[in-house]
C-alpha cells in the first residue's frame, strides 16, 4: 500500500474536521470566540465548509498550491477559537485541560505542513 503523500494526508485531516463539523458541530459552535458577529453555528459551518474546500483544493495538482497557502491561513485564522478553548478549559479536569492547551502549539506544525506542501507544488 502507497503511503500518502503529504497533501492527500492533509486533505484527508482537512475533510475529517470539515465533515464533523457538519456531522456534530456542537463541540465547535462552543469555541467560536464570543467577539465574532452572528451565531456560533453559522461559523462552525462556514468552518467547515472552508475546510472541505481547501481540501478539494489540495487533491488537484493544478489547485494544490492555492489550497495549501489557504490551508495554512485557514489554521492561523482558527487559532483563536483554540485560544478559547484553552481559556475556556483551564478549570476542566487535567486530560481536558492538557487536549485544549495541545491545540495551541499544534497550530504550528499545521501551519508548517501546508507550507510546505505549497514549496513542493507546481501551479
Amino acid at each position: 500500500m502507497r503511503r500518502p503523500t503529504g497533501a492527500a494526508a492533509l486533505a484527508a485531516l482537512l475533510t475529517t474536521s470539515g465533515v464533523g463539523h457538519f456531522a456534530r458541530p456542537e463541540p465547535f459552535d462552543r469555541i467560536v470566540p464570543r467577539t465574532l458577529p452572528g451565531s456560533a453555528r453559522t461559523w462552525t459551518y462556514l468552518s467547515g465548509a472552508a475546510e472541505l474546500a481547501v481540501a478539494a483544493a489540495l487533491t488537484r495538482p493544478r489547485t494544490r498550491r492555492l489550497g495549501a497557502l489557504a490551508a495554512a491561513g485557514l489554521f492561523v485564522a482558527v487559532f483563536p477559537a483554540n485560544v478559547k478553548m484553552a481559556v475556556d478549559w483551564r478549570h476542566a479536569p487535567p486530560v481536558y485541560r492538557a487536549a485544549a492547551y495541545a491545540r495551541l502549539p499544534l497550530q504550528v506544525p499545521l501551519v508548517w505542513w501546508a507550507l510546505r506542501v505549497a514549496r513542493r507544488s507546481t501551479d
